[in-house]
């Protein structure tokens, strides 16, 4: 077993990605482009965790968990707009919100660690 599958928040991650893949990447009311851009920021948000555990230097982790948290940040700003054109429901976009809110937060507490 690598390292990043023993990390609560790669499974959330992957978790959070396999949710807005089943749900809302396959959702055909949703512009195309606002969808595959989606996908790729909830994509990144695993994958750059795993990328990060890799990395021996405490820099180099902790610019990949940077740029996964920016990844969350992004798919926040996507559900915003996805909610302002109401293209998602209230409540899909609290769960979402609140998954994402979990994730930035478990991510932050591993850049800090790593100051």
């Amino acid at each position: 077993m690598f390292d990043f599958e023993k990390l609560l928040v790669y499974q959330k991650a992957k978790s959070f990605n396999q949710e807005i893949y089943s749900k809302l990447y396959s959702d055909k009311t949703i512009d195309r482009i606002i969808a595959h851009q989606l996908r790729r920021a909830a994509i990144s948000v695993p994958l750059n965790i795993a990328e990060g555990t890799s990395r021996f230097s405490k820099a180099d982790r902790k610019n990949f968990y940077v740029i996964a948290r920016g990844s969350v940040f992004e798919c926040v700003a996507i559900f915003d707009l996805l909610k302002s054109e109401d293209n998602m429901p209230q409540e899909s976009y609290a769960t979402y919100y609140e998954q994402a809110d979990e994730l930035s937060k478990m991510l932050y507490a591993m850049i800090k660690s790593l100051n």
